[in-house]
């Protein structure tokens, strides 16, 4: 297959997740826009993640129910609000990240995840820097062996 041809296929398949909401089919697809896609595509495809996500949550909280992290979908749209505060909090903006790991915190049915979203509410309420966050109170590799998409683990009892 050419690669126009791949990067074609690619797109049909992007589109019709994007058509059908379908945010777990797009993290699916990750790996292979990254291989093929320049850098603005990467902006535009995760802005549509988010934009995903982002209805979905203004339906969930209409609905007032929470989510099932086991339920792919209710998983990936996690993962994608996860990803927009961890990425405000990064860039600096700790009121902002604030709000949305409150809101994260009672979105799931988690209770790790919900705890977890309370402790990363706390740092950035305290203005404590992402990268301090990451230095002294996550366990980034205790994260990691537990396979989790949010940081899980921390250094300090909580």
């Amino acid at each position: 297959m050419s690669t126009n041809n791949i990067i074609d296929d690619l797109k049909e398949k992007i589109l019709k997740a994007q058509e059908e909401g379908d945010i777990a089919s797009l993290y699916v697809l990750e790996a292979k826009c990254h291989d093929n896609f320049d850098e603005e595509t990467l902006i535009a495809y995760y802005a549509n993640i988010l934009e995903l996500a982002l209805e979905r949550l203004t339906d969930v909280l209409e609905k007032a129910i929470q989510l099932d992290m086991t339920e792919v979908q209710d998983y990936a749209t996690l993962r994608a609000l996860y990803e927009y505060a961890i990425e405000h909090y990064s860039a600096g903006k700790p009121e902002d990240a604030a709000a949305l790991f409150e809101i994260l915190s009672g979105l799931s049915k988690d209770k790790n995840f919900a705890m977890a979203m309370k402790v990363h509410n706390k740092a950035s309420t305290q203005n404590i820097s992402f990268d301090d966050f990451l230095d002294k109170i996550a366990d980034l590799d205790a994260t990691n062996s537990a396979g989790n998409f949010y940081i899980s683990s921390f250094k300090t009892e909580i």
